[in-house]
């Protein structure tokens, strides 16, 4: 790891409480929720319960479970969470998170269940790389992370899935990829890389040192940006519903 660089820019000083929140990817987590978010605010109507059913199943699911198993492979955010209590994590909040869509799925639409079954498989294939890590891969994170929640979010809303609900999923899923380009060489340089050495030099004859801020400053700047665009738009299209 560079010396002196936190595993994350969100990440807190390891120990207690603070590596639960660490643990939770806030600014992620807050950004691939805005995604159910953004799939219920496109429903011609929003039925709030069914927002909120659809926000603590994905929390719950990504927020707690994806990212406690995350933790398991090699403890990338360096939390001194112990080994049993991540499984426990896991387990439980994944459990909650297909209970509560099995829920959705036997009250209000049947079509949401492919949903239910396809997010439950995922989010322990991916994160704990399983069959061979194939599926820890861009693809599977832009379709899993991305348009899998807007889809969950409107179908569980409007009952069906329209052009719009496509359109938005296939937003999210292109987001998600940027989010994963942008983040990659950022967490290679925060974990992997020991230390940075060389020189940009300008036409016009200026030099510039290069170190970790230069190689971290501008992709972590904009997945800030991002992660805050999306959730601008997540509550602007749920707030038209107060209307």
């Amino acid at each position: 790891m560079t010396a002196g660089a936190r595993p994350a820019f969100y990440a807190l000083v390891p120990g207690g409480w603070r590596d639960y929140v660490t643990l939770l990817h806030p600014p992620y987590t807050l950004w691939h929720l805005s995604y159910a978010a953004i799939g219920a605010g496109l429903a011609p109507e929003l039925a709030w319960d069914r927002l909120g059913l659809a926000l603590a199943a994905f929390f719950l699911g990504m927020g707690v479970g994806a990212h406690a198993l995350d933790e398991l492979k090699g403890r990338p955010l360096q939390t001194r969470i112990p080994e049993p209590v991540l499984w426990a994590l896991a387990a439980v909040s994944i459990a909650g998170a297909v209970a509560i869509g099995i829920f959705a799925s036997l009250v209000y639409t049947v079509w949401l269940l492919p949903l239910v079954v396809l997010g439950g498989f995922i989010v322990v294939a991916y994160n704990l790389e399983l069959l061979g890590g194939h599926l820890h891969n861009a693809f599977w994170f832009a379709a899993s992370w991305g348009a899998l929640p807007v889809l969950a979010g409107y179908v569980v809303t409007a009952e069906r899935v329209r052009d719009e609900a496509v359109a938005a999923a296939v937003f999210a899923a292109l987001l998600s990829w940027a989010q994963r380009v942008l983040s990659t060489p950022v967490r290679d340089v925060r974990r992997r890389v020991a230390s940075v050495s060389g020189t940009v030099v300008y036409r016009d004859g200026r030099d510039q040192p290069l170190g970790p801020k230069s190689l971290m400053g501008a992709p972590e700047t904009a997945l800030r940006i991002l992660a805050a665009a999306t959730v601008a738009l997540a509550v602007a299209l749920v707030v038209r519903h107060l209307g």
